[in-house]
């Protein structure tokens, strides 16, 4: 499964706008006012699905990825000096980027890629491509983009 993910050049607080494989839009993204970023996932019908929050009082960034009203997985920034590393805790996953912070991989405990993850350039707003395996872990993916995302624009 593939999906397109879009920011919202014209927006207050952060907006995307993600696309499946025939360019129909198959979830949206919302930013709220908060102490650090809280991104609402919904569906096209504003059909809640889950939110990514930062936690605000943490050393290095941190993000809670919120299904209903559980939290199921987090994703934090480790102290590198050159190739960006996280520490997720979501399915057994970790994620694995490049030191220009353009491709993503995603892989479970057994080594399997869950998803990959690809920045594309020349575009007015930041995209990516994110390529998942299996259709069940979209959402779960998106939170993992989305918490990167917001991770890099608290960085400036």
């Amino acid at each position: 499964m593939r999906l397109l993910f879009k920011q919202r050049m014209f927006s207050w607080f952060d907006s995307y706008d993600i696309y499946d494989e025939q360019g129909e839009t198959a979830l949206v993204v919302k930013g709220q006012l908060s102490w650090g970023h809280c991104l609402k996932i919904m569906t096209p019908d504003g059909e809640p699905i889950g939110t990514v929050k930062e936690v605000v009082l943490s050393l290095l960034p941190r993000f809670e990825f919120i299904l209903g009203d559980q939290v199921v997985g987090t994703l934090r920034r480790e102290l590198t000096l050159f190739k960006p590393k996280f520490e997720l805790d979501c399915n057994g996953w970790t994620v694995q980027g490049d030191w220009m912070e353009w491709n993503y991989a995603i892989v479970d405990a057994g080594g399997r890629e869950v998803a990959a993850i690809s920045k594309q350039l020349l575009n007015w707003t930041d995209t990516y491509v994110i390529d998942v395996a299996d259709p069940n872990d979209a959402v779960l993916a998106l939170m993992v983009v989305l918490a990167i995302d917001a991770e890099k624009c608290s960085r400036g």
